[in-house]
């Protein structure tokens, strides 16, 4: 699956770029580039700027790959690399799709957009916390806070918790979003998982500490 997934990842930033070139004559002089959180436009910008999502997807898909050779020894990607691979395409997609519903709007194609983007993001963390637990110590991918770096035993049990955290945040957020609960539920949900995880790392490092087990 590794192979697919990277073949997956280097695909969707040409199909986005593909598919913007493709609307690119029918958008107007000024197209959105920003929305609030009622999910009404309140940033415009020039008719060129619908390149700059699949700009920056090529060059975040650039770096991603470059990631395993810049990684220190002991702390290698390549140690869960179907994992990389999988979440490297899951970033690509999560990008390709909010900037085709960024597009929709200059194309008078009417969409709630918060709420679309919102549920988006939400299945992302429940796909994202499905794998999360397999992602072995590292500089670049998951929850690196001081005290995981430091021990591989908080790594992993960090990691543990976040991974039923994400997938949990994920699905109450999504219900809430297609609920038409405030946008600020979800986000809440993704603030608490955050904090949580963080705070976790942090009290059982210093646990282990105590016991005299790093």
């Amino acid at each position: 699956m590794t192979r697919f997934h990277w073949i997956l990842a280097c695909s969707l930033p040409v199909i986005t770029l593909i598919v913007t070139a493709a609307v690119y004559s029918k958008l107007p002089e000024r197209i959105p580039t920003h929305w609030n959180a009622a999910g009404e436009i309140d940033g415009w910008g020039s008719k060129p700027m619908a390149f700059l999502m699949p700009g920056v997807m090529f060059g975040m898909l650039g770096l991603l790959y470059a990631v395993p050779w810049l990684s220190p020894k002991q702390f290698e990607v390549d140690s869960f690399r179907g994992t990389y691979a999988f979440i490297v395409a899951l970033l690509m997609a999560f990008m390709g799709f909010i900037h085709v519903l960024t597009l929709l709007p200059a194309l008078e194609i009417r969409l709630p957009f918060n709420k679309l983007i919102m549920s988006a993001m939400m299945v992302f963390f429940m796909l994202l916390g499905n794998v999360l637990g397999k992602v072995q110590r590292n500089f670049f991918v998951g929850v690196r806070t001081p005290w995981t770096l430091a021990s591989e035993r908080v790594w992993t049990e960090t990691h543990r918790l976040a991974a039923r955290l994400f997938v949990a945040t994920g699905g109450l957020g999504l219900v809430a979003t297609l609920l038409d609960l405030s946008i600020w539920v979800p986000i809440g949900l993704i603030l608490v998982c955050s904090l949580g995880t963080v705070g976790f790392s942090l009290a059982r490092y210093k646990q282990l500490e105590r016991r005299g087990e790093l």
